[in-house]
């Protein structure tokens, strides 16, 4: 299967289209071809089939900044190729253009972005997505170019190359053999920096449901190992990384890697644990893998010879219909701060904001990575534990909650809302304060009886009188509205009744509606319909990683490694950071 880029469409945040770069083919336009894809009811898939175009077509899209990129397709393509395609346009335009990427950015770098857009897709085929190459052909003025543009001196043309004679031969005499494409496509040649550092990041974002009697049903780690290399020449670089148990569990720890073109996969293959590459300039995705923590072995269908005690920072439980009536729940939380495989005596301490340094290599001054942490911030040895909010969901049914009491600190809920928020804080002067349980406690209040909703429409409608129905004047009810929003989504759905707008639906009925005995029964609402059904936890923590996957050493390769200047010792940083965003889920 051949896959062909046709045009790519970008439209801004009022659905506006500000580019299109058409490749090949006859695609429907813009204006069209949006009309047809905003028909389809949200959430739109990244891949909608429009039959209702002619012919029809299928449209490839991404949401990014309030900015949205379409890709009409009149043939079968690799669904894949293309939406990794939209990415690397994303990618690339923050590089070149800025990041966060507006409208009015593209808009005034048009020059920039259509020679982008001509040198990553030539004639519908994806040829050149790596940033460094694109700088070695794409002209980018400065503001030297910019002033001598405004003033009419000879500059750079963006369409046609540099115009100044002088400055084709500078290019030209730059790059060896007069090839315009560098050796290794994701470098840069001659790159230059005046201190030399290199940074690993690892953040892991966990994953894990909890039956309700506390069995975890599953526990998944997907993993991203961010590298900055900020070094001058080209380096070859080597990096170690082990797993409980031994580096040759690691093979089994890491399931499903993916790489950046730059890591040589035979050395991978041969020594699992081990990338070997030459980095691009910057900060880049070095490789991504995902986790199992809770693994079984296929032939036997049991857990594996090793595998380390599934630890959570904080958990959390769910205890519903207490109380004298059963209206009211109990939510309990546990926060653990022992960490598992954090010896102190691991490698440098390194400051600048849990930059620990490599085992075994030498430094120089530390200075933050691109996670920009405060110098307050825990390290590999001493990990911390941060925002940690729990989150229960409310069913539509509750209109409110009532004798919120938590006993550390802060829980919010506005009638109406879909969850109950609860924020603790795990900052405090007595760190052995963080570990422990909180409580929290609330009481439902489920939607009104029969004879409730009765006495309310009677006090709106202007019940009671001398006077008929039908000869009562209409009367104006400022609580009107109130009871609408508040009370109507409690009740039974009405069929046989239809009313012009949402705030009659008390003072509209009709008298024979509202003098009936034959009014549709409401069904009993229970208390244990009322309670939540699980809990989930959010948290960060500096300084730890679920899947235990650590740094052994990061090694500079001076015998193949060119420009890098005899004696540059760079400094080497390392951080960690778990991310679980409702991730631990708590289900009863």
């Amino acid at each position: 299967m051949s896959s062909a880029i046709e045009a790519l469409y970008i439209y801004d945040e009022l659905n506006i289209p500000i580019l299109e770069h058409t490749y090949r083919g006859r695609p429907p336009p813009a204006d069209a071809l949006l009309s047809l894809f905003l028909s389809h009811p949200a959430p739109r898939p990244s891949l909608l089939y429009l039959t209702s175009a002619t012919p029809p077509v299928s449209v490839f899209s991404i949401t990014h900044s309030n900015l949205l990129f379409l890709v009409p397709s009149s043939t079968e393509n690799e669904p894949l190729l293309v939406l990794e395609f939209l990415h690397r346009v994303i990618d690339v335009l923050e590089d070149f253009v800025g990041a966060p990427l507006l409208a009015a950015k593209i808009q005034s770098s048009y020059d920039v972005v259509a020679q982008l857009l001509i040198e990553m897709c030539d004639g519908g085929v994806v040829c050149n997505t790596e940033p460094n190459a694109l700088r070695e052909t794409v002209d980018v003025p400065g503001w030297m170019g910019k002033l001598l543009g405004g003033v009419g001196l000879p500059g750079a043309s963006p369409a046609l190359g540099p115009s100044n004679p002088l400055k084709s031969s500078l290019a030209l005499s730059t790059t060896p053999n007069g090839a315009n494409a560098p050796a290794i496509p994701w470098r840069r040649q001659s790159v230059r920096h005046t201190s030399n550092e290199l940074y690993v990041d690892i953040v892991e974002t966990l994953k894990v449901t909890i039956a309700p009697s506390g069995r975890p049903i599953s526990a998944l780690v997907n993993g991203t190992i961010v590298f900055t290399a900020k070094i001058s020449g080209v380096p070859d670089l080597l990096l170690s990384l082990s797993a409980p148990g031994g580096q040759s569990n690691i093979s089994h720890k890491v399931q499903l890697p993916v790489f950046h073109p730059c890591v040589r996969l035979a050395r991978w293959r041969e020594r699992p644990g081990e990338l070997s590459f030459v980095p691009p300039d910057g900060r880049f995705v070095l490789a991504g893998y995902e986790v199992d923590l809770l693994p079984l072995d296929p032939e036997q269908d049991a857990p594996p010879n090793h595998m380390e005690k599934l630890f959570l920072p904080a958990t959390v439980e769910l205890q519903k219909s207490i109380g004298p009536n059963g209206m009211g729940f109990e939510v309990r939380l546990t926060l653990n701060t022992n960490f598992p495989g954090s010896p102190s005596s691991r490698g440098g301490g390194g400051g600048g904001g849990g930059s620990g340094n490599i085992p075994g290599h030498n430094s120089g001054s530390s200075t933050p990575s691109f996670l920009g942490v405060g110098a307050n911030s825990a390290t590999s040895a001493s990990p911390t534990l941060e925002e940690v909010i729990v989150t229960v969901p409310i069913s539509a049914s509750v209109r409110n909650l009532t004798d919120i009491r938590a006993s550390r600190g802060e829980a919010t809920f506005m009638p109406g809302n879909d969850a109950l928020e609860w924020r603790v804080p795990t900052t405090s002067k007595d760190a052995g304060s963080i570990s422990g349980t909180a409580t929290l406690r609330c009481t439902v209040v489920g939607p009104l009886s029969n004879s409730e909703e009765e006495e309310a429409e009677e006090r709106v409608g202007g019940g009671g009188g001398g006077e008929d129905d039908e000869n009562r004047p209409a009367r104006t009810n400022p609580l009107l509205g109130y009871y609408n929003e508040s009370y109507q989504t409690a009740r039974e759905p009405i069929t046989t009744m239809k009313t012009s707008t949402s705030t009659t639906t008390f003072a509209g009925l009709s008298s024979s509606s509202r003098n009936s005995t034959t009014k549709p029964p409401k069904k009993p609402s229970t208390a244990s319909s009322l309670m939540p059904t699980s809990a989930t936890v959010s948290f960060t923590v500096r300084g730890w990683l679920p899947s235990g996957i650590r740094v052994d050493a990061l090694i500079v390769d001076t015998r193949k490694s060119r420009g890098l200047g005899e004696g540059v010792k760079p400094y080497k940083g390392v951080k960690y950071l778990c991310v679980s965003r409702k991730g631990v889920e708590r289900r009863c």
